[in-house]
């Protein structure tokens, strides 16, 4: 809650630069932008993919018994397990909201510093894990090329998504629905102006905002302790068991299509939209240099873009 009262009387500029995160404004924006970049084809051509994208989120729910029992409260909790979406603006969405006034050992600075570090660690963080789940052979599995998609189905698909989400999960409404509106004004092809300025101007300049705010609240206390390396370390956990949770389901689909399936494109479900599919595609290719997993792993990777943002709708609405 802000008292506008004492906030106009007291307030400078950062104060009012963070009101765009406290009141959760600048991750809805850059879902805009992001929106407007992404090609949702993918998962359209293969709707299989939004159970790899679903699958992924496991390591956001696992983490948050394993913050529990390491005696966070229950916002805390949300906010640290969020980092397992691999999802930046949607972490500072959701740490924003919960750690929103009250005496919390960590802060939205923490959780950002943490998920944005991660995001960046991707290449180094998953093939391993991926290498280590799945075999020679799952890995050399070749997919076929995914049919073309119709500019009706990518029009009708963000209102649809929508709809779906805000009837089920009203939380996530804001996020899924900032998302499809870029992505509508994309496929419409008539808007090619405010294409234009989600995907670049709108994007540089909420990026500049919503760093230097979250910036100016990262403060020494909350970082130079254990609690910040204990974020560091669930954080790590979890996203390495959403990267595993999507490579296992890929093994479970990869059997149950009698090998049509290749495992790698599960650890795609994470939302580090297009890097985790480009991991995906370079170590399927290391296998087979003749093996082109990119847009197969972007149906995923799209769908964990989605996944986070309901997580974290299921997060806030519980919590």
């Amino acid at each position: 809650h802000v008292h506008w009262d004492i906030f106009v009387a007291q307030a400078g500029l950062l104060d009012y630069l963070y009101l765009g995160v406290k009141l959760g404004i600048y991750p809805c924006l850059i879902f805009i932008g992001v929106g407007a970049m992404t090609d949702f084809g993918p998962l359209i051509a293969n709707p299989k993919s939004f159970l790899l994208g679903a699958a992924a989120q496991a390591g956001i729910f696992l983490t948050f018994i394993g913050a529990a029992i390491l005696g966070f409260s229950a916002a805390e909790c949300g906010a640290i397990s969020i980092i397992g979406g691999a999802d930046g603006p949607t972490a500072i969405y959701v740490s924003s909201r919960l750690l929103d006034g009250g005496n919390f050992k960590i802060s939205t600075g923490t959780i950002a510093l943490a998920a944005y570090t991660y995001m960046a660690l991707v290449p180094i963080i998953q093939p391993p894990i991926m290498k280590l789940l799945t075999t020679k052979k799952e890995r050399a599995v070749k997919m076929p090329m995914l049919r073309n998609v119709s500019k009706t189905e990518k029009i009708i698909f963000p209102i649809a998504v929508t709809f779906i989400v805000a009837l089920l999960v009203p939380s996530a409404g804001p996020l899924v629905g900032m998302l499809m509106l870029g992505n509508l004004l994309k496929e419409s092809g008539v808007c090619s102006r405010l294409v234009d300025t989600a995907q670049n101007a709108l994007m540089n300049i909420i990026t500049i905002f919503l760093g230097v705010s979250v910036g100016a609240t990262t403060q020494a206390d909350k970082i130079l302790n254990t609690e910040f390396a204990k974020v560091i370390i669930l954080g790590v956990i979890a996203f390495a068991v959403g990267t595993a949770a999507g490579v296992l389901f890929g093994k479970i689909m990869c059997k149950a299509t009698k090998g049509k399936v290749n495992p790698l494109i599960g650890s795609a479900g994470v939302s580090a939209v297009p890097m985790a599919a480009r991991v995906s595609q370079k170590v399927g290719a290391q296998t087979d240099p003749t093996n082109f997993l990119l847009m197969n792993a972007m149906g995923p990777n799209v769908a964990g873009v989605i996944g986070s943002a309901v997580a974290a709708g299921i997060l806030l609405s519980i919590i």
